[in-house]
């Protein structure tokens, strides 16, 4: 069908013919582009879970004290990455909510999920993650800040 078409512009000049190349082209580019974008979203998977850090204050009190719970600020100074299997390049930084929750969405594969910086108390970390397309894996995180 595409030399019928040729065939009907060359029929026409030359510069037809090279216009219809051009807008050919721009289709089939176009095209590609849109189907690996659409196939990088459809293979997209999804971490989820809460981040747990503490403690914040030396003691513990029951209820606890609005003060000695986690802030923002607190989950800046704890940064968690996700790294690639081979922990060599970072895909993203984990940014939980101020209760701790996080929803992460990132392309299926292997990956690793662990503290950016060096941490000398305990901590559920590091840990490997199998992310599934169109799937939730559920991780949650436990950090002791060694307060005591």
């Amino acid at each position: 069908m595409n030399l019928q078409i040729l065939r009907i512009v060359h029929s026409r000049g030359r510069f037809r013919k090279h216009l219809s190349m051009l807008f050919f082209g721009l289709i089939i580019t176009s095209n590609f582009s849109c189907d690996s974008g659409q196939n990088q979203i459809l293979n997209q998977g999804e971490l989820r879970g809460k981040v747990t850090i503490g403690p914040i204050c030396p003691v513990e009190t029951n209820p606890p004290d609005p003060n000695c719970q986690p802030t923002a600020e607190t989950y800046k100074a704890w940064p968690i990455a996700i790294w690639t299997s081979d922990k060599k390049t970072k895909v993203g930084l984990i940014q939980p909510n101020l209760d701790g929750t996080y929803t992460f969405e990132i392309p299926e594969g292997i990956y690793v999920v662990d503290l950016v910086n060096e941490h000398f108390f305990g901590s559920s970390l590091p840990v490997t993650v199998n992310i599934s397309k169109n799937e939730t894996t559920m991780l949650n995180i436990d950090i002791d800040t060694g307060i005591r």
